[in-house]
């Protein structure tokens, strides 16, 4: 199987792969209200424009205008915008599983060294992807991941990210083993901010109204925010968004949700979509998410059957936002609470508790169906 795989890659076009010479090339795709930028490093976007309420462009995500900055925010304090993470998003309790009687130990990069995040010390979000297509609307990035980090196996990734008229991002992420049973979970890890700092307002995420109308559960955390194995109710809590909620409304309630001595959310919401859909359809919107400064609006549907809502709880206004981003005299910086990062994906650390029933859709073989993360995202405008 993995010879198989490996010829194939062999025979990829040779002018497709020469385009990974340069992992910070930036690749834009455009469609009518609608362009995203993308670099190699991580599959990582960089840039996306949509219209606001008056129909001017604005860029809706954080990162930064020095594409170099990408790295060296990385070997500091590795803030994760924008990229592909994995091989398993979000964190691995002692970072150790067991699969098909085979256990692994992937090296503990969080709260020190007590569990994994996104995937170890150097993740997907820090590899050199290859650009294996490209044109006006879409490009594909590949991945060969030979064992990273002490994960099982060997397996190939295809991202392909696209726009179109509505207007719509597409990502949609394909992950084939080549040998042995491994746990694959991918995620984008894309930090929004809806109101691009175009007011006071918009220079965080409080005034945003949020809805996730099928998120009535969540997964309960520790103080490291490393599952404890119950499955909590929202109701009645600050996490409560089954109805529209602008997210300061009982932010201040929300002590220790995000970690310890923290206040804001960073929380694992699992979405129990109704009987007439279907625990992987993709048919209904899971979440909307919309700013009165710009009056721009999102909505997210996904197969996954999670959403990672992180509300940017420990930025601390030491990095400034894009020129894009600038709108006064003054240099904006991200603040506290100024933007909220929804990562689409399956349930946290759910390789170590199999009394949650997840193995399906998070433990992969070769002879199983190929880890699909599909994510699209609808951009509209308030009342229109």
């Amino acid at each position: 199987m993995l010879v198989r795989y490996l010829i194939f890659i062999a025979f990829l076009p040779i002018a497709a792969v020469a385009q990974n010479a340069d992992p910070l090339q930036k690749y834009t795709i455009t469609a009518p209200g609608i362009n995203a930028t993308f670099i190699p490093y991580g599959a990582r976007l960089t840039n996306l424009y949509v219209n606001d309420k008056n129909g001017d462009p604005q860029d809706v995500v954080l990162g930064y205008d020095n594409v170099s900055d990408y790295i060296r925010n990385d070997e500091t304090v590795h803030t994760y915008f924008g990229p592909i993470v994995g091989r398993y998003a979000n964190r691995i309790k002692n970072g150790t599983f067991t699969v098909q009687g085979v256990t692994s130990h992937i090296p503990q990069n969080d709260n020190m060294g007590h569990d994994t995040l996104h995937g170890g010390q150097i993740g997907y979000d820090q590899r050199n992807w290859t650009v294996v297509s490209a044109n006006t609307t879409s490009v594909t990035f590949f991945l060969l991941d030979r064992a990273y980090e002490g994960f099982p196996g060997n397996i190939i990734t295809f991202a392909t990210y696209s726009v179109s008229a509505g207007p719509t991002w597409t990502s949609r992420i394909v992950s084939i083993p080549l040998d042995e049973p491994t746990p694959i979970m991918l995620a984008n890890h894309v930090y929004w901010n809806l109101g691009a700092f175009v007011d006071k307002a918009g220079g965080t995420i409080l005034n945003h109204t949020l809805q996730m109308p099928y998120a009535a559960h969540y997964i309960e955390v520790d103080n490291i925010e490393v599952p404890t194995g119950v499955i909590g109710t929202v109701d009645g809590t600050f996490l409560d968004f089954t109805s529209p909620k602008q997210i300061g409304r009982d932010i201040e309630s929300a002590i220790s949700s995000c970690g310890y001595n923290c206040t804001g959310y960073d929380n694992a919401f699992i979405l129990d979509r109704p009987r007439c859909s279907g625990p992987e359809a993709t048919d209904l919107s899971i979440l909307t998410l919309s700013s009165e400064s710009t009056g721009i609006q999102l909505d997210i549907y996904t197969n996954q059957q999670s959403l990672q809502i992180y509300t940017c709880d420990n930025t601390d206004g030491t990095i400034p936002v894009k020129q894009s981003q600038q709108h006064g005299e003054n240099t904006t910086y991200v603040e506290q609470y100024g933007c909220i990062v929804i990562e689409p994906q399956q349930w946290i650390d759910g390789i170590n508790h199999p009394e949650w029933g997840q193995d399906q859709y998070q433990i992969y073989t070769v002879d199983s169906q190929p880890a699909v993360m599909f994510a699209r995202y609808d951009f509209s405008i308030l009342g229109q």
